[in-house]
């Protein structure tokens, strides 16, 4: 049995409002929150799920779905597509990163794409814990996925330039 409790009616709209009021916070313009969403869960398995798109410096766009269960936030990003070479490469690399993580590991999805997931007991839902999931979120897929990405397309994946180059004068 797990010490995290199941949440009340009252608790969830708590926790709801202040995801809510996290993502209003972070929705001005200029801000790395790009776009968020959120979808009440029809099937029965969780209350609400928000969709929240951050703009990353190496990946163009890193979307945290964060899904509000019973009793826990449970979030979870795709860092990447399965790998087509150097899987065991790849995997050994994210095991090894997972060590620098806290509240969140990558992991294997069921069609072998690498997804980043966490779970947070949702009682323990504050400003400040919303701050450390997204911000590790998006921290993590941008740190790992050129080196990823670099090992498992090799002769398809670029690494972006951080700086725009200007053509050099002729002459």
């Amino acid at each position: 049995m797990s010490d995290t409790p199941i949440l009340s009616d009252a608790q969830v709209a708590e926790v709801v409002t202040a995801i809510d009021g996290w993502i209003t916070a972070w929705s001005d313009e200029g801000s790395f929150l790009v776009h968020a969403e959120r979808q009440p869960v029809t099937d029965g398995t969780a209350t609400w799920q928000w969709y929240l798109r951050f703009a990353g410096e190496e990946k163009d766009a890193i979307t945290v779905w964060a899904t509000l269960n019973q009793r826990t936030l449970h979030t979870e990003v795709q860092v990447m597509p399965a790998p087509e070479e150097n899987a065991e490469a790849v995997l050994a690399y994210l095991m090894t990163e997972n060590a620098q993580l806290y509240g969140m590991a990558y992991c294997i999805g069921p069609e072998g794409a690498i997804y980043l997931v966490g779970r947070t007991a949702a009682g323990q839902i504050t400003d400040a814990v919303l701050d450390r999931i997204f911000g590790t979120a998006v921290v993590a897929v941008d740190s790992v996925f050129p080196s990823a990405m670099t090992l498992a397309f090799p002769g398809q994946y670029r690494r972006r330039t951080r700086r725009a180059r200007t053509a050099e004068p002729q002459g």
